[in-house]
């Protein structure tokens, strides 16, 4: 490969989910993100990866019973991720989502369910357009029960034919992203590019 589409491929990967720095939207202040150890104690918390975390982040934002969902990075092996340090694709993070939700209004499966709507989990190599390993597909479980959960939604999946390529791992430590990534479709006016909610269980 050229010097020239080196860089080429290097631009294209910072620009496909957004900017690598804080020029963003600023039309409102994003709510600040709580380290998991500060979540309300009762609430359920749920990890999804699927392509740049701003689609994801905006589609999980739409289910009832969701209280708040972050973007972040995890899976990897760099402590305090950048934006930077994930889309070199160095670091071993995946652009992930984190969703708290009232287990009383909505269940995890209900939750992994809508996560396999709003992306495409036979994509192996990213999502859309955004290609890397930072953009795989996966869900990081919390428990035996999420993980058996996410386990009956794949095989339901298959036996309609997706070929599924969704990873499933233990939940690491969440990073949350920096601010200019938090809801940030809801503060620029846009749209997902990249993801769209297809009923892909029949229902």
């Amino acid at each position: 490969m050229t010097a020239r589409s080196l860089i080429l491929v290097a631009s294209a990967l910072m620009l496909a989910c957004g900017p690598a720095s804080p020029a963003a939207p600023t039309s409102s202040t994003p709510t600040p993100v709580l380290a998991d150890a500060e979540l309300p104690a009762g609430d359920g918390v749920a990890y999804f990866a699927g392509g740049c975390f701003w689609g994801v982040e905006h589609y999980m934002q739409q289910l009832d019973g969701v209280l708040a969902v972050d973007s972040g990075y995890m899976g990897g092996h760099v402590e305090s991720p950048s934006y930077e340090q994930v889309s070199s694709q160095t670091s071993g993070h995946l652009e992930t989502v984190r969703v708290r939700f009232d287990p009383a209004r909505v269940s995890y499966e209900q939750i992994a369910k809508r996560f396999f709507e709003i992306h495409d989990p036979t994509q192996a190599d990213g999502q859309g357009p955004d290609i890397g390993p930072e953009y795989l597909s996966a869900i990081f479980y919390t428990s035996p029960e999420q993980r058996a959960a996410a386990e009956a939604l794949i095989g339901k999946l298959e036996q309609r034919g997706y070929d599924v390529v969704t990873e499933l791992r233990t939940a690491d430590r969440f990073w949350p992203a920096e601010s200019y990534h938090q809801d940030y479709y809801e503060r620029s006016g846009k749209t997902p590019y990249c993801h769209g909610r297809v009923k892909r269980f029949g229902d």
